[in-house]
């Protein structure tokens, strides 16, 4: 995997939860932006897209009926804007400069996102944190990712999962699931496995992009898993 350069790196807002339930723990904050840095250092150009599970998702929202699917998914998009703006000040603080470009206007709070200023970014060395989603509602963050990484010439999304790979079942509730090495984009589909939703799957398929699935808990580390040295699961065009 040593030949990825640029990588979109992929996080589900629920990892930056905290154990009594509050929706920031600034340790693993902390500790999340340093390992994001020293991917940096090690030669990697990093770009971040995370999702806002701890703080609201949408979908569960309008399934429960009292709010309707585009305000909630509105909702979710804002609380990606909190997350990056917590990740980006992270980054900083570690030595990393970053910058948050939202989907969603607000142009006194961060910049806007625009394709040519990120490209512009990351060849300055900056990591460019992406928020507000694609801007739309309906697509999740996964599908963000992968749209944004397209974008953006990224040479592989890596997809930072509680676990360290795709497995054929939960391996939290099923002793026996399988982890797979590696997988195409049409298994991953046909599988209907659970680790990135089928549209993003489908985008990646098109765009030729390899998805990285694996845990960034330690002993892991975003760099570690670049560089093949941990487990993980290589989903492949």
């Amino acid at each position: 995997m040593a030949q990825f350069r640029r990588i979109l790196v992929k996080l589900s807002g629920e990892a930056l939860m905290a154990p009594d339930g509050y929706w920031l723990d600034t340790q693993v904050l902390s500790s999340l932006a340093q390992d994001l840095a020293n991917a940096t250092r090690a030669g990697f150009e990093i770009a971040v897209v995370i999702g806002g599970g701890n703080i609201i998702r949408g979908a569960r929202m309008s399934a429960a009926g009292w709010i309707d699917r585009p305000t909630a998914d509105s909702m979710g998009m804002l609380g990606t804007v909190m997350n990056s703006l917590a990740i980006e000040t992270a980054l900083n603080a570690a030595g990393v400069p970053a910058r948050t470009m939202s989907a969603v206007s607000m142009p006194t709070i961060c910049e806007t996102y625009a394709r040519q200023p990120a490209l512009h970014h990351l060849d300055k060395g900056q990591v460019v944190v992406l928020a507000g989603g694609t801007g739309n509602p309906f697509f999740t963050t996964d599908t963000a990712a992968v749209l944004r990484a397209a974008e953006l010439k990224c040479d592989a999304v890596l997809k930072a999962t509680q676990v360290d790979g795709v497995y054929s079942a939960d391996p939290k509730k099923d002793p026996a699931a399988v982890r797979f090495d590696r997988l195409t984009h049409d298994e991953a589909i046909a599988k209907d496995l659970k680790v990135m939703d089928t549209a993003a799957f489908a985008l990646a398929r098109e765009s030729r992009l390899s998805i990285i699935v694996g845990s960034v808990h330690a002993p892991s580390s975003v760099t570690d898993l670049l560089l093949g040295k941990v487990p993980s699961t290589a989903v492949v065009p």
